[in-house]
């Protein structure tokens, strides 16, 4: 056999191509705590299930182009006409109902245990952590501990944690593949995500739906610690991290990336942006390059236009419109309504 040959063949060559992109280390098949194992079960599962259907209908598709191949002797033949085999009608029927039956039970099943406390920690008190995503960039409140990080989040190890998701912008995906699945920040509502790390280590989060330029660099660490240096971490944090303002909240909100940076209180104090009356933070600047401004810049309610018409909307170019008018941002909003004595807020 001429290996040469082979080795230098276009199926090699794209063979080698192919499996080139292939990570050595899947974080899926590596779970670090209980939520991912059984997130993996569950792929295992459906995976044992294709694999079935791939032998069987390839072994079959393999063994009937075989069989039923052309042959001198049967040159001529021509198949006589049936009506069909009433038994091998349902059992091609039935068996991809049972299949169906098979993956839907156990992920749905699964997906109801993942909204409650992983089994075996019901008698360890979750710590809560608010998650707010925006654009690109992530926000860890820690309403307890009186804590807010951005980029980063501090867990003790072996204690189970609930993540309230929210967004303040566009809606983005949450997910660190080593510790369990992702879900969906969106603006005014909140979903929720209990996560627990076996041992301490450093795992990578992501955000994994596409919501601009920047989303693929919007990446954060979460460090499991024990629970002494985690009670450390809370300790020094209140002792020697800055305080956040409301004017700097709303300076981190514009759609930039940023490195770590830690708090020592949460913009909780005055938005919740999981509320449904919540303020809202827009930033014109994000859509400059999409080729238009889009609804979301025309609604009477939205503190950038409000009162102007059109005078703050920015082309294509980049350009503002009637630069002569100054817009309002929310902070300047609030302080005018307070000195009113009430008034509309945005929402």
């Amino acid at each position: 056999m001429n290996y040469r040959k082979l080795l230098f063949s276009p199926l090699a060559i794209i063979l080698v191509v192919l499996l080139s992109g292939c990570e050595p280390n899947l974080v899926v098949f590596q779970p670090q705590g209980p939520v991912a194992r059984s997130i993996m079960e569950l792929i295992n599962w459906s995976l044992i299930w294709m694999l079935l259907v791939v032998v069987v209908v390839f072994g079959l598709f393999g063994y009937i182009v075989w069989k039923y191949r052309e042959r001198p002797e049967n040159k001529d033949y021509e198949p006589p006409e049936e009506h069909g085999s009433t038994l091998l009608e349902v059992i091609w029927t039935a068996i991809p109902i049972l299949i169906v039956v098979a993956l839907t039970i156990p992920t749905v099943t699964t997906l109801y245990d993942l909204e409650e406390v992983p089994k075996g920690y019901e008698e360890k008190k979750p710590i809560t952590i608010h998650v707010t995503s925006a654009d690109w960039k992530w926000i860890f409140s820690y309403p307890e501990q009186g804590i807010e990080t951005v980029n980063y989040v501090n867990i003790p190890e072996d204690t189970p944690i609930l993540f309230k998701l929210t967004s303040a912008s566009t809606m983005q995906s949450f997910w660190v593949p080593a510790l369990g699945g992702q879900k969906y920040t969106m603006g005014k509502m909140q979903t929720q995500l209990y996560l627990v790390a076996d041992h301490p280590g450093s795992y990578l989060g992501r955000n994994t739906n596409f919501n601009g330029r920047g989303y693929a660099d919007m990446e954060f660490e979460v460090l499991a610690q024990t629970q002494e240096d985690f009670d450390q971490w809370v300790k020094d944090v209140a002792n020697t991290a800055p305080k956040l303002t409301e004017e700097k909240y709303e300076e981190l909100l514009r759609p930039t990336h940023l490195g770590r940076l830690t708090f020592s209180n949460t913009h909780l104090e005055w938005v919740n942006h999981a509320e449904p009356d919540s303020l809202t933070y827009t930033h014109p600047e994000l859509y400059r390059y999409h080729g238009y401004q889009g609804k979301v810049f025309e609604e009477e309610d939205n503190y950038q236009n409000k009162g102007k018409g059109n005078a703050g909307n920015i082309d294509n170019t980049g350009n503002k419109g009637n630069p002569g008018n100054k817009e309002t941002s929310p902070v300047e909003q609030k302080e005018q309504s307070n000195t009113d004595g009430g008034g509309h807020h945005g929402h």
